[in-house]
């Protein structure tokens, strides 16, 4: 019996937004220096944003030098049956210790994040 032919069709925002929010883990693709990478991210999507953290290293030394990313999740029931979201934008750096605003974004990302990673911003951080 020969294998049905798959079919392709654009997400509804709707079905976008619910891929992000169902999933954890994302890719990061930047360019820095004449050189193109993609490496993966924890994230958490909420109310239009997506929250992402990761450790001092080759991401945040290239977003701190052009902070236009794509960013993408894939979900993958079999191999014709997937589905993947990719988001591109500006990537903003968080600051505990910037202007009230800045303060005010930390915190609403710090309490995104954590609920990826409970132990986030504490001493018993596994990213830390």
């Amino acid at each position: 019996m020969p294998t049905p032919r798959p079919t392709f069709r654009e997400l509804t925002r709707d079905d976008a937004l619910a891929l992000l929010a169902r999933h954890q883990v994302g890719r990061l693709a930047f360019a820095h220096q004449d050189r193109v990478d993609i490496e993966p991210i924890h994230y958490t999507y909420a109310e239009g944003w997506l929250y992402g953290r990761t450790t001092p290293g080759t991401k945040l030394e290239a977003v701190s030098h052009n902070r236009w990313v794509a960013f993408e999740v894939d979900e993958v029931d079999a191999r014709f049956d997937w589905r993947s979201v990719v988001v591109k934008g500006a990537v903003y750096l968080l600051r505990a210790d910037g202007s009230e605003m800045e303060r005010a974004q930390y915190a609403t990302g710090a309490e995104m994040v954590r609920q990826v990673v409970p132990e986030a911003f504490t001493p018993d951080d596994p990213i830390s």
